[in-house]
C-alpha cells in the first residue's frame, strides 16, 4: 500500500505478510518501520520526523567515515563535502537523503531505486536498487548497484537499523557478535589499528550482557557459516525474545552502536547493528574496498528476523 499523505520523509510504502509489516520511505529509500505482530522490532521514527542518527538508512557508496572527505583512487584525488563538520569527516555516503523512486510493488515486497549522478568528489554514475520483502521468516533486503560509468568506481555499502527488545534495557541485553577483532578509533572515530577481542570487555563471541559498556565499535575478522551468512543477535536473558540481524558474505564487518550519544528518549534505547562491506575510511586505506568495473552489477543481501 502506498500513502500519499505529505510527510517530511516523503511517500510511505507499506508491505505486509505473515504477521510482519515494514514501511519504506521515499527519502533515502529508508526502512522507517518494521514490526512482527504488535511488537516493534525496529526502533524507527515517525513519517513527519527526520531519520534520527541515520535510523534505517542505506549508506552508499561508502559506510561510516572518510577522513577529511579526501581520498585518492586510481591516481586521482577527490574531495567530498564534509557532512560531519564537527569531526571534519565525510559520513555515510551520498544516497541517504536523496529521494528514491518506486520501481515495483506487491503486497509483500517493494523495489526502490536511486540514480546517483556523477558529481564533484564522486565522479561516477551508479544505479542503486533495494528490494525489500517481508514474510513469516522476517525482513529481507536485496541490494543492487550498477556502475554506469566508463571507469572503475570505488564502492562500499552498509545499512543502519536500530533494533530493540521492548521493555529490555540496553544494559540487560545479551549481545552476540561473531567478530574476533575490533578496530581501534581515534577521537574522530576513524581507524588507527585493530586488536583481538578475546578476553576483553569487547568479546561477544559468546552471548553476554552489554552492561554499561559504551559501543560505537567496528568488529572485524567475522565468522560466516557454511552458507556464507553472518549473524549478530540481541536477546532477552529472561525470555526467548531475540532479534537477529543477518548478512551474506559480501559483508565483512559489523558496526555496533549502543546509542550513548543520542539525545533524550533515544539514549541507550536500542542498538544499531550495521553490516558493512568495508571498514571506516576504506576509500583512503583501500581495505576491503570493492571496485566496480564499468557496467558491473553488484548484489548483496541482508535481513532481520525475530
Amino acid at each position: 500500500m502506498t500513502s500519499v499523505v505529505p510527510a517530511i520523509s516523503g511517500t510511505q510504502w507499506s508491505i505486509e505478510s505473515g504477521g510482519t509489516r515494514a514501511v519504506i520511505v521515499e527519502v533515502g529509500g529508508t526502512l522507517r518501520h518494521y514490526s512482527v505482530g504488535d511488537v516493534p522490532v525496529l526502533d524507527g521514527f515517525e513519517a513527519d520526523e527526520l531519520s534520527p542518527a541515520s535510523a534505517g538508512q542505506i549508506l552508499a557508496p561508502w559506510p561510516n567515515r572518510i577522513r577529511d572527505g579526501n581520498y585518492t583512487f586510481e591516481q586521482q584525488t577527490h574531495q567530498l563535502p564534509l557532512t560531519e563538520p564537527g569531526r571534519h569527516n565525510a559520513i555515510h555516503g551520498l544516497a541517504n537523503w536523496a529521494r528514491w523512486s518506486l520501481a515495483e510493488q506487491t503486497a509483500d515486497a517493494i523495489t526502490v531505486e536511486y540514480e546517483l549522478p556523477a558529481q564533484i568528489g564522486y565522479p561516477w554514475w551508479l544505479t542503486l536498487r533495494a528490494r525489500w520483502s517481508v514474510s513469516a521468516d522476517g525482513l529481507r533486503c536485496e541490494q543492487e548497484v550498477v556502475n554506469n560509468s566508463p571507469s572503475n568506481a570505488p564502492w562500499g555499502f552498509s545499512v543502519h537499523p536500530y533494533v530493540q527488545l521492548p521493555g529490555v534495557a540496553v544494559d540487560d541485553i545479551l549481545l552476540h557478535v561473531p567478530g574476533k577483532t575490533r578496530i581501534l578509533a581515534d577521537g574522530r572515530l576513524l581507524p588507527i589499528g585493530a586488536v583481538g577481542v578475546a578476553g576483553t570487555e569487547y568479546d561477544f563471541t559468546e552471548p553476554r550482557k552489554i552492561g554499561d559498556l559504551v559501543l560505537d565499535t567496528t568488529f572485524g575478522d567475522i565468522e560466516h557459516d557454511a552458507s556464507g551468512i553472518t549473524e549478530v543477535t540481541i536477546a532477552d536473558p529472561a525470555s526467548p525474545a531475540k532479534v537477529v540481524v543477518w548478512a551474506d558474505d559480501k559483508f565483512k564487518y559489523w558496526q555496533v552502536f549502543s546509542g550513548d550519544t543520542l539525545d533524550d528518549e533515544r539514549f541507550r534505547r536500542s542498538v544499531a547493528i550495521e553490516p558493512m562491506t568495508c571498514p571506516p575510511d576504506s576509500f583512503r586505506t583501500g581495505r576491503d574496498l570493492t571496485v566496480l568495473a564499468p557496467g558491473e552489477r553488484w548484489t548483496a543481501t541482508w535481513g532481520i528476523r525475530s
